[in-house]
């Protein structure tokens, strides 16, 4: 399922074409997604303005001049294209992504700018919702969700609070997303590798400036993830037709038996289960 950065990398590709724009017309061409559409889809986004497009956690937010603001959630295969002026772009075109077929293209909005925005959905576990945006803070799943990896509420002290008295591994409680937002394994094995912590002590263990040094890596990692356009990830795409390079750069996901990329140290990555999850560490470096 595309994380944090991916989805950071779709928003931001769209936003050129969405923000501010008008929908002319929308067209569902199915009745449900994952889930069902909501009531009056087409009619209550028809003659729309979005004012703005943002994030929360892995969701795409769409404010509209309505009142309303329209959720989106790529699902694990969810992604768009664009077609403007003549030419046709995919935010997040990543290598191994499943080919785009016109069976797939389930939604499509196009804007008085003569902007069309198509999205494609294989497994269709992606879908859209309409929510009043004044109670959107109030609703599952945003009610509970924790603070943004990127923004200022997220930190050492944060992650001492979250994990006091804790005994599960610091990984698992990462991908909790009540503890922080949009974090998915890829990511968190990442950052664990780089700040030199096990995924397997308990959390409640681990002191304040590690802690410290673990959310600055989350950060790292997630920034330069998001300057480079994303992971390479099966099914996943964005919108410009890009390829994603940070997975050019892992130190530890996906890296079972290799040679432990931290500098000096001679471990290699190992390959464990938890909680049904893949976590690759290596257990020389990592305490």
């Amino acid at each position: 399922m595309p994380e944090l950065p991916e989805v950071e990398t779709v928003r931001r590709g769209l936003e050129p074409y969405l923000a501010g724009a008008t929908f002319a017309s929308v067209e569902a061409r199915r009745p449900d997604l994952r889930f069902p559409l909501p009531a009056n889809f087409v009619r209550r986004l028809t003659g729309a303005r979005v004012e703005q497009l943002t994030r929360r956690g892995k969701y795409m937010l769409a404010a509209l001049d309505r009142g309303e603001t329209l959720l989106i959630h790529l699902g694990m295969t969810g992604r768009f294209s664009v077609e403007s002026e003549g030419a046709a772009r995919r935010p997040g075109a990543f290598a191994l992504a499943a080919p785009t077929k016109q069976e797939h293209a389930h939604i499509v909005f196009e804007t008085k700018a003569g902007v069309k925005l198509t999205y494609y959905d294989a497994r269709r576990f992606g879908f859209m919702d309409l929510i009043d945006s004044g109670q959107l803070a109030q609703l599952p799943p945003f009610a509970a969700m924790g603070p943004e990896p990127l923004g200022d509420a997220f930190d050492g002290a944060h992650l001492a609070r979250a994990f006091a008295g804790r005994r599960q591994g610091p990984k698992t409680l990462l991908l909790d997303q009540s503890i922080v937002a949009g974090l998915g394994n890829i990511y968190v094995c990442e950052a664990l590798h780089r700040a030199g912590i096990s995924p397997i002590r308990a959390a409640g263990a681990i002191r304040l400036p590690r802690l410290e040094k673990l959310a600055g890596a989350v950060r790292a990692v997630l920034t330069e993830a998001i300057a480079a356009g994303g992971s390479t990830l099966r099914d996943f795409a964005d919108v410009a037709g890009g390829v994603g390079y940070f997975q050019h750069g892992f130190q530890a996901y996906g890296r079972a038996g290799e040679a432990c990329g931290a500098s000096g140290c001679e471990g290699r990555i190992r390959r464990i289960m938890q909680s049904g999850r893949s976590t690759f560490y290596c257990s020389r470096c990592q305490r």
